[in-house]
């Protein structure tokens, strides 16, 4: 699958002129550590994310617009890599990582992780280096009305770096809530995420689906997936213009994109905590959960 990937992008990059043009955004990208806590993240100034970052996602905004992931709506000189019955492997035109992809499903419908985790660890094993995510509706996913996957080289992903060695169900002082569910038992492993969202949903009150974002990697064997529970879609600085950033499954990961020049060069440390904090999961209904999820081990 690696080889077949590796030729698409090749072959993309010569035809599709705007594929080539956000591989070379992304390469003129500037990139910037901030140290908070015990842990790093980093700011990537990516211009041509503002549109992702920005997408209104309100139903009737959706409505009013044709679906970009649909074959029918694809550009002429795109095309895909088949994975499985289901799903089309694109590369990602407005690249946040190298080797960025997004994953699609060949037929219309909503956004949903619901018996679709399988497909996340199916991808992350068939895609060594790679990280796979999934935002949910009005959790930075800026087509919630198509169901779809990204993938990305996980060279730069902090995440694993910092959760490498633990065990828990949850990572502790990290500035964001994230539970952290590894195994090499796939069924076990779904099993073990679909108890995480019921759990969630309940907390949150029966919604069809609680806000969510979730990163899986495979390596050695082992799958390692991080599922962050969300208590709001964009933080407070986004709506007041302050600043123009709105974390989605990548940013929380450790890389957070800022389109806008000024933004990339004033957000600080303590910025990006706040945003953390604001956009996850309330600590005491994280706790709530946490505490179930340990006790079902």
């Amino acid at each position: 699958m690696i080889r077949e990937i590796e030729e698409l992008f090749k072959r993309q990059a010569r035809a599709w002129p705007r594929l080539a043009k956000g591989v070379e955004g992304l390469a003129r990208a500037k990139t910037r550590r901030v140290r908070i806590d015990w842990f790093d993240v980093f700011i990537r100034h990516i211009p041509h994310r503002v549109g992702s970052t920005t997408a209104p996602v309100d139903p009737e905004s959706i409505a009013k617009r044709p679906c970009f992931l649909c074959s029918a709506n694809l550009p002429p000189e795109e095309e895909g890599a088949r994975f499985d019955q289901d799903f089309t492997i694109y590369c990602n035109p407005f690249p946040i990582v190298d080797r960025h992809l997004t994953i699609v499903h060949r037929e219309h419908g909503s956004q949903r992780i619901a018996n679709q985790f399988g497909n996340m660890l199916d991808l992350a094993a068939a895609l060594p280096g790679y990280f796979v995510i999934y935002n949910g509706p009005e959790c930075g996913a800026s087509a919630p009305d198509h169901m779809h996957f990204q993938a990305g080289s996980r060279e730069l992903l902090p995440i694993e770096k910092d959760t490498a060695g633990l065990s828990g169900v949850t990572v502790p002082n990290y500035g964001r809530n994230v539970f952290l569910l590894r195994g090499r038992d796939r069924a076990a492993l779904i099993d073990r995420m679909d108890r995480a969202i019921d759990l969630l949903a309940e907390t949150a009150g029966k919604r069809a689906e609680p806000l969510v974002n979730i990163a899986v990697f495979h390596e050695r064997g082992e799958w390692v997936a991080y599922l962050f529970p969300r208590g709001k879609h964009r933080p407070r600085v986004f709506h007041t213009g302050e600043l123009t950033v709105s974390p989605a499954a990548i940013d929380l990961c450790g890389i957070l994109v800022a389109p806008l020049a000024r933004d990339f060069e004033r957000i600080s440390g303590d910025d990006i905590a706040a945003i953390f904090r604001e956009v996850t999961l309330p600590d005491d209904q994280f706790q709530e959960v946490a505490a179930k999820l340990e006790s079902a081990r």
